[in-house]
């Protein structure tokens, strides 16, 4: 994506010749400063700081909607017993103009950009008098993907049975656990009576107090020999989870391909 550059658009009241070389100057520098710290040789743009705002958050916005229409799909796909999710997306982004990044089939956005951003474009939209409804379209698929991960999690798990969410962290390789699809799952369920028991590599008690109202698994080390595991859900893709095995007396929902 384009870094952006930004700087104050000049006022016609304003000295054309010694402000604009002002800023001219600063913009100069700045972009130096990012050719030489950025390692991935970005293309830079110079624009305006409401141009550069609008920038982020759309960039952002555009990511959350294609997450959404594939969780659309998934969960359109999954009433058909013959359909594929995985074989559908694969063939959509051989399309050049669509492409496979952000195409996988997996669960709600989170963490501290994507909810943010989306939701500010539509905020930005509203306070201009307009509207944004791809952006509140992308958002109303999130939280229904959330309910239908939930959905599924109860009809295999009923009340009093103990569930193990694998992955609280809204992505893997990070400990934030802002409106992660398994920290919303494992708040849900111990709502509504089920023993919750948390792993994640790299969110911790010690780094999220939010986990500190769940068992947290520390070691993975045994799970095979568990039967008090009723049902393990994974919410984050860390690779780990893959190699897991279990005892015959828990049933995995697998929400990734892991």
């Amino acid at each position: 994506m384009a870094l952006a550059i930004t700087r104050t658009d000049l006022s016609a009241k304003e000295p054309r010749g010694e402000a604009c070389r002002a800023k001219n100057k600063a913009g100069a520098a700045l972009e130096r400063f990012y050719r030489t710290y950025n390692r991935n040789k970005c293309r830079i743009a110079r624009m305006s700081i409401i141009s550069a705002e609008l920038t982020k958050i759309s960039v952002n916005s555009y990511i959350t909607m294609k997450i959404s229409f594939t969780n659309q799909l998934r969960m359109i796909a999954e009433k058909f017993p013959k359909a594929d999710i995985n074989t559908i997306l694969d063939a959509i982004g051989t399309d050049t103009r669509i492409g496979q990044k952000y195409l996988r089939a997996g669960l709600s956005f989170g963490g501290p950009c994507f909810p943010r951003d989306n939701r500010l474009l539509a905020y930005t939209a509203r306070q201009t008098g307009g509207a944004a409804p791809l952006a509140e379209a992308s958002d109303k698929v999130n939280e229904l993907t959330k309910s239908n991960l939930l959905e599924k999690a109860t009809r295999l798990a009923p009340a009093g049975a103990t569930v193990l969410v694998l992955g609280v962290s809204y992505k893997p390789d990070t400990y934030i656990t802002e409106e992660s699809a398994g920290l919303h799952l494992a708040q849900n369920l111990k709502k509504q009576g089920r023993r919750v028991i948390v792993h994640d590599f790299a969110a911790t008690t010690a780094n999220n107090p939010a986990l500190n109202e769940f068992e947290f698994l520390s070691d993975l080390n045994g799970l095979s020999a568990r039967k008090d595991v009723d049902l393990a859900v994974v919410c984050c893709p860390w690779p780990q989870y893959g190699s897991l095995k279990f005892s015959s007396a828990t049933k995995v929902l697998t929400t990734w391909q892991v």
